[in-house]
């Protein structure tokens, strides 16, 4: 049981790595290919394609993992995350940077598999824990990951991508000879009306109560979408940091991140409950957002990072939610469908955000942060419907 875990939670990490080691380099990679200081356009369109990407396939590959097993679609996705690293290390031009984009959305829907596999071989009790250590292994993927692309960036803006492709072909070959199947596969005939991206989305509506847990999983993925696309750009313009210094930025706040994931949520929803776990966390990011907002020094925003990091608190109690919806059989189907809904977010993020981030730059560039916190405004009330209708599990109390 334990040397799979230890596996998943690797390849999910790695996606962490290769999403977090951009986020440093990205603005410079991005003025050396496009010769102009515009960038803020570009880099929600970058970010939209990952996501564009890891809707279209996230559904299927939940799918092909049901029939076909999970085993066999991490590794594919493993060797074409390995291959899409090379190709963004020596890609002179614009698209060939969006080209390795793409590949890297493409292998980062391995998510929904990843999940799929931990619902596999975890019991009902356990899941909340092991679903917020999953969300923990994201943390360390945003320690390393910032972190390596700001150091190793700063002496060459490519070899950041090297870094991540050696790492992903050892987890290949680790993968290849440790992990074992989860589940017996269907080893049915694959229905190619699967291949619609829109049909999983379809099967939310024959699920009663389902739903609500999609809608608030787009809005909150949207309103998380403003930092991968903006945290950079902001922390130039209004610190003047270089890439090690986002780095840092954001390897303080994976480690912050990653001590709630891995130490929190079982507790939080063993005490508050699911539906309480959840607004405790949004009530945490928009603190955190508000003081963002009016930072003019640097380490006001490494002095909230802890506030900052609270606010995910609540992910893990509206994933344990989302499984008891569905029978065992269907969770690979369930996973995709949920990780199609966030993607959808992703691809409408970004966009929204950068293009609000380009109005406000020279003004105002925190006014970015203040958006968010009214879309959380706004996404409270059916928060409490979405979690209301899922009937979350009660604290222990009652």
């Amino acid at each position: 049981m334990i040397r799979p875990l230890v596996v998943i939670y690797a390849a999910i990490g790695l996606d962490a790595v290769g999403i977090g080691l951009i986020f440093p380099i990205l603005p410079r990679l991005l003025e050396e290919v496009t010769h102009t200081h515009h960038i803020a356009p570009y880099v929600g369109i970058m970010t939209a394609l990952y996501a564009v990407m890891q809707f279209l396939f996230a559904p299927l590959l939940g799918a092909l993992s049901d029939n076909l097993g999970r085993r066999p679609v991490l590794l594919l996705s493993l060797a074409g995350a390995a291959i899409n690293y090379v190709v963004m290390a020596f890609a002179p031009q614009l698209w060939m940077l969006l080209l390795g984009r793409a590949i890297a959305g493409l292998t980062s829907a391995n998510v929904s598999v990843a999940t799929a596999y931990i619902t596999d071989i975890s019991p009902e009790e356990k899941r909340v824990r092991r679903f917020g250590l999953f969300n923990a292994m994201f943390g360390i993927g945003f320690i390393i990951g910032p972190l390596l692309g700001g150091v190793l960036g700063d002496y060459w803006l490519r070899l950041p991508f090297i870094a991540a492709a050696v790492l992903n072909a050892c987890n290949f070959l680790l993968a290849l000879f440790v992990l074992p199947e989860s589940r017996t596969p269907a080893r049915e005939k694959i229905n190619l009306a699967a291949l619609n991206p829109l049909r999983p989305l379809g099967w939310v509506f024959s699920m009663k109560g389902l739903l609500p847990i999609i809608l608030v999983f787009f809005i909150l993925s949207a309103t998380g979408e403003a930092y991968g696309t903006c945290w950079a750009l902001w922390g130039f313009d209004t610190f003047h940091w270089n890439g090690l210094w986002i780095g840092l930025s954001l390897g303080t706040f994976g480690v912050c991140h990653t001590l709630v994931q891995a130490l929190l949520p079982g507790p939080a929803t063993k005490l508050l409950g699911d539906r309480r776990t959840v607004f405790v966390g949004i009530a945490c990011a928009c603190i955190a957002l508000v003081a963002m907002a009016f930072a003019n020094q640097g380490w006001i925003v490494f002095a909230i990072m802890p506030i900052f990091a609270l606010g995910d608190i609540g992910t893990p109690a509206f994933q344990a939610i989302a499984t008891r919806q569905v029978d065992p059989a269907r969770q690979g189907q369930l996973q995709g469908v949920m990780t199609s809904a966030v993607s959808l977010a992703s691809i409408i993020g970004p966009l929204a955000f950068s293009t609000f981030y380009f109005v406000v730059q020279k003004e105002w560039p925190g006014a970015i942060w203040l958006s968010v916190v009214v879309i959380y405004a706004i996404a409270v009330p059916l928060v409490f419907l979405g979690t209301r209708t899922a009937s979350p599990r009660q604290p222990a109390s009652a």
